[in-house]
């Protein structure tokens, strides 16, 4: 396995998902190395820095252009992708309203949704900005948030 510390400025390409692990998050960035679409890569990172992991969860959204650092591992198998850890980030500008448009905030009780027309999964967060976990589809929704109080008494 070859590591490499590295830093780069991309877009990010996706809404950032939580990690395997509490406190960890997991995102792609779009890197334009020219001004050729071409030429575009998308880097998968992840970062286990729970101050970084939160803000891409609850602040940070697709089309923000962020300047990232962290450690490059390429795997022994050329066949797995390189992935990124992020230990720093730093928002450079924020994305264009427009971006949100096929997104919509939903409010359940002292929870709150945000559906994207781009994918059939919903992340679902407590009001005070918890994250709770992500509902395969909208019919999912209730039963993620009913499992959430059972095991953490709600947002109370």
């Amino acid at each position: 396995m070859d590591t490499k510390p590295l830093t780069i400025d991309g877009y990010l390409y996706t809404v950032p998902t939580p990690g395997d692990a509490p406190c960890t998050a997991r995102f792609q960035l779009v890197v334009s190395p020219t001004d050729d679409v071409v030429d575009d890569v998308v880097w998968s990172c992840s970062t286990g820095n729970p101050r970084i992991a939160h803000a891409l969860l609850t602040e940070i959204q697709p089309g923000d252009l962020l300047h990232v650092s962290g450690v490059l591992t390429q795997r022994d198998n050329p066949a797995e992708p390189a992935r990124l850890t992020v230990d720093d980030l730093e928002v450079l500008a924020t994305a264009p309203a427009r971006a949100l448009q096929e997104m919509v905030l939903g409010r359940y009780g002292d929870y709150v949704v945000v559906f994207d027309a781009d994918t059939n999964t919903v992340p679902v967060f407590t009001a005070r900005g918890q994250w709770v976990g992500t509902a395969e589809n909208p019919d999912a929704i209730g039963t993620l948030i009913e499992i959430h109080e059972r095991v953490n008494g709600g947002d109370g």
